[in-house]
């Protein structure tokens, strides 16, 4: 049985925001990922762009970037590749970076493994169980975080979770994402802002089934191709079994149907092909956490700043109905934006757990807001930060000293203000 000061379980950018942060900040740190790569949400669910989370501040027009430090660090390592077109990723080269953090942060890295179990004792947990090509494998660790997007961890460990919204426990729908290739890039620019209007039209013959009421065509890092985030799977489960598979097959239905839209509908599709889809079906909410703090979206709005401040955002509050068609939006002003309290990351009681991510402990309205890719690595970055004070102070995560936290937060670039 191997022993770590900490662990972080999920590779996506909430987890590698977490590993850099407290293998810099002197633990020694596995990050542990299900599948081959780093990188999450781009690199295994194709969501190629970084959404933004900056304002423009009224009194000097000076644009406000919220989501700095580890996350800073990531985008310029990817622009001076050559790999980003705007704000478009280029996953290959994403994941090449990050195994290149990982290795320089001093991180031990374990793929294809995938957590299957925790042990608790009180309100700690003692080890994890995963599974892999070696068989069931044990590690223990000072402290844990949850990266999973699914608060598996917790929820394995016992810690109190919640799903979805709380009437039905229903979650935002979720997407296939996929590209297109042989696409006229000309005769799509000039058509770009008429694919909507189009759709709307054929939806109204009744022979759709996709109950995506708009449709979201980015253009990618090579010319004539195109990524489409435009499936919407209602009504099913994330983190059920059966439900995901269900997903899966209705999901590939859609981007079938969106094709086939497009050759028939829209000038410059007529020469393309289906390139390929996601590895997996994207999610956008399934489990969170219930912490020491829940995070509202009245607080959201309100533009609250915690004491405990340990993030910063500004993302609309952007929910995609879980029922059917449609997209509900709050955009902040000008120059606004909220806090995200390290309480949130804490589950209820917990010793030595810490979850960063989508899965932070949020009501359904404020995880439509904090779980874009930016602000969930900012949150891995605090995750990790507290947890490698919390070796070096050998205190649980709820005692870790929150100024020390800011301060060296600050330091290392993030905006937490």
């Amino acid at each position: 049985m191997q022993k770590y000061h900490v662990i972080v379980v999920g590779g996506g950018f909430a987890g590698c925001g977490a590993a850099i942060a407290a293998a810099r900040g002197g633990a020694k740190v596995l990050l542990i990922e299900r599948l081959n790569c780093l990188g999450g949400a781009p690199c295994t669910m194709a969501v190629t762009p970084f959404m933004g989370n900056a304002t423009r501040m009224p009194e000097t027009g000076e644009v406000k970037e919220l989501s700095r430090g580890i996350i800073a660090e990531i985008i310029a390592e990817m622009q001076a590749m050559q790999s980003m077109r705007g704000n478009i990723i280029n996953p290959e080269y994403l994941k090449l970076v990050l195994n290149r953090m990982m290795e320089k942060a001093g991180v031990d890295l374990l793929f294809n493994s995938y957590f299957i179990a925790a042990k608790r004792e009180g309100n700690a947990v003692k080890s994890i169980q995963v599974a892999n090509k070696s068989g069931v494998l044990t590690f223990e660790a000072d402290y844990f975080i949850d990266a999973t997007g699914d608060a598996d961890v917790a929820f394995a460990a016992g810690f109190p979770t919640r799903l979805g919204r709380p009437k039905d426990n229903l979650c935002q729908p979720m997407t296939l994402c996929f590209s297109i290739a042989g696409v006229d890039p000309v005769k799509f620019e000039e058509n770009r802002n008429k694919i909507i209007h189009i759709w709307q039209e054929e939806k109204k013959k009744g022979q759709i089934k996709n109950p995506m009421d708009t449709i979201m065509v980015f253009h990618s890092v090579f010319p004539g191709i195109v990524n489409l985030n435009a499936t919407r799977v209602i009504k099913r489960n994330p983190v059920d079994c059966w439900d995901v598979t269900k997903a899966d097959i209705e999901a590939r239905e859609q981007v079938f149907e969106l094709h086939d839209f497009l050759v028939r509908c829209v000038p410059g599709f007529e020469n393309s092909k289906v390139l390929s889809s996601a590895v997996q079906t994207g999610v956008r909410e399934s489990r969170m956490i219930d912490g020491e703090h829940i995070l509202t979206a009245e607080e959201l709005i309100a533009c609250t700043k915690f004491e405990d401040s340990i993030a910063c955002g500004n993302y609309d509050i952007d929910i995609h109905n879980p029922e059917g068609s449609g997209t509900s939006h709050y955009f902040f002003p000008a120059g606004q934006y909220y806090t995200i309290p390290y309480r949130s990351l804490i589950p209820k009681d917990s010793e030595n757990l810490l979850v960063a991510g989508r899965c932070i402990s949020a009501t359904h309205e404020a995880q439509a807001s904090i779980r874009i890719m930016k602000i969930v690595c900012t949150l891995g970055e605090a995750a990790g930060t507290a947890a490698a004070i919390a070796v070096r102070d050998k205190v649980p995560v709820k005692q870790v000293d929150i100024k020390k936290l800011q301060k060296t937060l600050v330091e290392n670039n993030a905006c937490i203000e």
